[in-house]
């Protein structure tokens, strides 16, 4: 419908004009309307002037990476604008100007995506009322999607995907992120530098605060720095971990692996499970979602403490540091492991931002999405995702990456040249062991969970660090060897090839406790979807099995 007159110059003045009481946010949403848009906005549709972000005064600062989208101008499309007495006044006051939600169509990536432009006030600080408008309106859209397509076809089972663990197989609903084989990981639709670029850091320029990727995750919005700081807040508040839980750890001998303390401890806190008392109890399907919420906001605030009570029981004879209130999530997670330099806080805080999610196929995320669709509470299904991210050919491979670097320098030296380095890859693979932190099951070109962590070093770390140097050499060294042995599909680096070395550089060099903080990462993501998986009512999940006779059976027939 075309627009009446008038109507372009009161939206050309919108877009122009400066607002210090609104803070703008975007996401990528892959749905029709804004993700817990406001019920009582009119909708208002039409062609509208196009507006360039390198000159809007408003917009400019929202133009995305050359690298990652288009430069060209983007059509704006208001859908939704508050009816006020009929006439055409926007906004009257502040409570008008925090119910509106503009929504802007960008051409993005080879995948189509779409940009949207989100105006949220600053005084939505609870999370969990935010979830509570927004979660109808999505299980809304997950009933539309189904009963309109619930019988298109996403693609086609071959034999060899079946015998090769499912790989490749389009079988889960994940909302919170997304893996693309060229692109890498997006968090409800934005990369990595996006991340860095749109999420509240703790300083100017600093790496994103954990708890904003969080609050982004839920709610599929770019929270402002005054919602994280609630957050951080709230997580404060939750963060208590009974006494029990330290027994329970205790229990184990100190020379456990500190992935088998950490998991202990989950298990431990499976006690304090809301999830669980409500369900005894009897409560209606629709509301799972929120002792399930209970449960993982909890279980998130307290996994730091958990984890570095394990660190400084097994490597620094149990000398225990308190929590320090002033510190955001990850920084007081540093704190308590006993690491205070500020770019450790800074690492700590890239660290558990990028390690958060990797959509749902992964082993940990589809472990828990697994035990969680039986309506295990989330201890339950963290715990069980603990004990699948602790294998070798997951999350364990961080720890096999710095102990595979320390035996090359052990055996070549920390000046190693080039040809050496050559020998000793070929020497590893020829003894039928992998190259750790080479390849992905998804991807198929350089992590960008790597990139960003060689920028956090090539910003951080000395050049002549010996770590560092060997890290750049292997990258040059390792992908043409593994392409000129051919049977690797992606010879490329993945996040677990740098992440040691960093860690390594800033004193937290014990290699087996790695993959905890991996798990305190993952927290995040897993939590997210799990309240997602409890308000969208997805079911149990039962995919079909069948034997080899069957397969054999089937084909012979088929041919």
């Amino acid at each position: 419908m075309p627009y009446a007159t008038g109507k372009e110059e009161s939206i050309s003045k919108f877009a122009s004009c400066r607002c210090p009481l609104l803070y703008f946010s975007a996401a990528f949403l892959p749905t029709t309307r804004p993700l817990g848009g406001v019920k009582s906005l009119s909708a208002v549709r039409g062609p509208l002037p196009n507006y360039d972000l390198n000159k809007s005064p408003l917009l400019g600062f929202l133009h995305p990476p050359a690298t990652a989208f288009s430069s060209r101008p983007f059509p704006v499309s208001i859908l939704s604008l508050q009816a006020i007495s009929g006439s055409m006044v926007f906004f009257r006051s502040v409570a008008a100007l925090s119910k509106l939600r503009s929504r802007l169509a960008h051409q993005s990536t080879s995948l189509g995506s779409i940009r949207w432009l989100q105006v949220q006030s600053t005084s939505d600080l609870d999370l969990h009322a935010q979830l509570k408008d927004m979660i109808p309106e999505q299980q809304e859209c997950l009933k539309k999607l189904k009963a309109e397509h619930g019988k298109v076809q996403l693609g086609n089972i071959t034999v060899d995907m079946v015998i090769s663990g499912m790989r490749g197989m389009t079988g889960l609903l994940w909302e919170t992120s997304l893996l693309d084989p060229d692109e890498g990981i997006r968090f409800r639709g934005l990369s990595i530098p996006e991340c860095q670029k749109l999420l509240p850091a703790a300083s100017p320029g600093g790496e994103p605060l954990p708890e904003g990727l969080l609050w982004l995750l839920l709610t599929g919005k770019v929270p402002n720095k005054e919602q994280v700081d609630g957050l951080s807040a709230e997580l404060q508040s939750r963060a208590k971990v009974p006494e029990h839980v330290f027994r329970a750890i205790d229990a184990l001998p100190v020379t456990a692996h500190p992935m088998t303390q950490f998991a202990s401890g989950v298990m431990a806190l499976q006690v304090e499970s809301e999830f669980q008392k409500a369900y005894e109890k009897g409560m209606p399907k629709t509301k799972f979602w929120e002792p399930t919420y209970e449960d993982s906001m909890n279980l998130i605030a307290r996994l730091p403490t958990v984890a570095s009570y394990v660190y400084r029981r097994i490597y620094k004879d149990v000398q225990i540091i308190p929590a320090d209130s002033s510190l955001d999530y990850a920084a007081n997670f540093s704190h308590m492991l006993g690491f205070d330099d500020p770019k450790m806080l800074e690492l700590m805080r890239l660290y558990v931002t990028i390690h958060s999610d990797h959509e749902g196929g992964n082993v940990s995320a589809h472990t828990a999405h697994l035990v969680g669709s039986a309506l295990s509470d989330p201890y339950l299904s963290f715990a069980a995702a603990l004990n699948g991210l602790a294998g070798p050919l997951h999350g364990l491979a961080n720890q096999e990456v710095l102990l595979w670097i320390e035996s090359l320098v052990k055996e070549c030296g920390e000046d190693i040249t080039t040809d050496q380095l050559k020998d000793y890859v070929w020497k590893t693979l020829k003894s039928g062991k992998v190259v750790p932190g080479y390849g992905h099951g998804v991807l198929r070109k350089t992590d960008p969970r790597y990139t960003c962590q060689r920028e956090f070093a090539l910003k951080h770390l000395p050049p002549d660090d010996p770590f560092f140097k060997l890290v750049s050499k292997l990258y040059e060294v390792v992908p043409p060897i593994l392409t000129e042995l051919g049977k690797v599909k992606n010879p490329w680096p993945n996040v677990d090839a740098h992440s040691g070395v960093l860690l390594k550089h800033f004193g937290l060099s014990e290699a087996r406790y790695f993959t905890v903080l991996f798990g305190v990462s993952r927290s995040i993501g897993i939590g997210s979807q799990l309240i997602w998986d409890r308000a969208l009512g997805l079911p149990l999940e039962r995919p079909k099995s069948v034997t080899m006779d069957s397969l054999r059976t089937y084909c012979t027939k088929a041919a």
